[in-house]
């Protein structure tokens, strides 16, 4: 799984060798409802829904339509308070981004891409072994510093901002971290050794805890590490999985519980209060998917997070309700019965659309529509302050943005623009900005451009594929573009019109 060059460096198992890899294909899906028996139902839904601006603890009916809302609040029907923050988020979802404009273009795979917690700075990672950090206040996306990696394997596999904006941490196929200043002297990099037993490590996924001592990763070699770097020194490593843990997070602010998902297609959490090395046991254990996890995104709630996952899906978990036996005997046999590389494999039928959940599958939702081959491909909410979290948002091998409405388990919008795998994405706090990070060598900003879905209800498609959209902003749901396709080839060809009932 691991190749060594000539160099003496180490290629990771979850990269492809070439140099550029087209997008696969797009999913095929099957004209299905998503089953929101148990979202409806729970907490998520109450607090999103409040958050988003569709109920209010008033009980007082809002229009729909931005401009009746503007017109109630000119003629004092919403009280002398004006907009709350729910209904600034009900507009500002009426203009999602769905125009891309190329901001940077590499000769080599982007991996990584992520906004500070401000939004004023924008942090990209590449296979030519460069950090690039851009300035993005008040719209900008100005190259700031260059970074030049060290100890690279193969390429870049993860970054993390601190919690002061001073420092920026990075990962490789390398035994140590490496921490480097924001401001000041890039070039003075501190390497914080892991001290792992493995001869070929990585970190696939780090993260600063809230107060920036300490740094988490979750390596190849199934275990958990944490940094504490006031001692300068490995503070714990615990084995967390059955194979690679590709991802970890912080639940919260508190820093005190932890999420791990990995290849054995569990995700675990983690009281750090209890943690030891000797005796190393999670809290709860979350089952469910078909293959292994390759990335979780907490709600910042405490409660709530979404993984994505080999088996073609995100779910959407409450950690207050943890799996039983069933539910972990399930995931451990289907986990075992995977035989393809989903590197350079399509993905089995048996993953694609199946037609019901895992015995003792514990998720609140499931949602799919993209497709998650070659790399570690990443998932989000999207930001509380903007839209309320009404979003999932996710890369797709298929060169896409994916939009998922949390609340209706369907596809939102899908953002089509880049040429391979778009391996991350990152929706800025403060403004409607995505940036997507692809294979394809580019960052890809996109902004709100001419219609939205909530200008086109009378549409057929629930779903909007938004791309590029043309001169004049013109956009169809994919159901009447075929339609359209297939009358202009019959009328070129000269051949008789079938009947839809046929």
């Amino acid at each position: 799984y691991c190749v060594i060059d000539s160099l003496g460096q180490s290629f990771g198992k979850n990269d492809s060798d070439d140099e550029f890899v087209a997008a696969a294909s797009p999913p095929r899906m099957m004209d299905i409802r998503p089953n929101t028996e148990e979202l409806d139902k729970s907490e998520i839904s109450l607090a999103t829904q409040q958050a988003c601006g569709l109920l209010h603890s008033s009980g007082q009916e809002r229009p729909n339509s931005v401009a009746a809302m503007i017109n109630a609040r000119e003629r004092g029907m919403f009280g002398r308070c004006s907009f709350t923050r729910g209904d600034r988020c009900k507009i500002t979802n009426s203009y999602l981004p769905n125009k891309m404009k190329i901001v940077a273009t590499y000769h080599s795979k982007a991996f990584c891409g992520t906004y500070s917690k401000d939004g004023n700075y924008f942090l990209s990672a590449c296979q030519d072994r460069n950090l690039r950090l851009y300035n993005t206040a008040e719209g900008k996306f100005e190259l700031f510093k260059t970074i030049q990696a060290r100890d690279v394997g193969w390429s870049v596999l993860d970054t993390a901002f601190s919690p002061d904006g001073n420092y920026i941490v990075y990962s490789s196929w390398s035994e140590c971290l490496h921490l480097c200043r924001l401001y000041g002297d890039s070039e003075n990099q501190d390497a914080l050794p892991l001290c792992p037993e493995e001869r070929r490590f990585c970190i696939f996924s780090l993260v600063f805890s809230s107060d920036g001592r300490e740094i988490l990763g979750g390596a190849n070699d199934g275990f958990l590490y944490v940094y504490d770097r006031e001692c300068n020194q490995r503070a714990l490593r615990i084995e967390g999985h059955d194979d690679d843990v590709n991802t970890v997070a912080f639940a919260d602010s508190t820093s005190q519980i932890l999420y791990s998902g990995g290849d054995d297609g569990l995700c675990k959490v983690w009281d750090r209060r209890t943690l030891s090395e000797s005796n190393p046991k999670p809290v709860g254990v979350l089952a469910g998917h078909m293959d292994g996890i390759t990335f979780i995104d907490p709600r910042g709630d405490g409660r709530h997070l979404i993984s994505n996952c080999k088996d073609q899906c995100i779910k959407l978990w409450d950690v207050r309700v943890f799996s039983g036996s069933q539910g972990l005997e399930c995931t451990r046999k289907a986990v075992a019965d995977q035989t393809w590389d989903y590197r350079w494999q399509k993905v089995p039928k048996k993953l694609c659309n199946p037609k019901k959940n895992l015995d003792g599958d514990t998720s609140v939702m499931t949602y799919r529509g993209h497709s998650v081959l070659q790399t570690l491909l990443r998932c989000h909410f999207s930001p509380e302050f903007t839209t309320g979290q009404r979003y999932i948002y996710t890369g797709c091998a298929a060169g896409r943005v994916v939009i998922y409405d949390v609340l209706t388990g369907k596809m939102h919008s899908v953002l089509s623009g880049h040429r391979a795998c778009v391996r991350d994405v990152s929706w800025h706090p403060h403004r409607q900005e995505i940036i997507s990070t692809s294979w394809d060598g580019t960052l890809g900003k996109w902004t709100y451009f001419g219609k939205t879905k909530l200008d086109a209800e009378d549409e057929e498609s629930d779903v909007i594929y938004q791309g590029d959209p043309g001169p004049k902003g013109l956009r169809r749901s994919r159901r009447i573009a075929q339609q359209r396709e297939r009358q202009q080839r019959t009328q070129e060809n000269g051949e008789p019109k079938v009947s839809k009932n046929c």
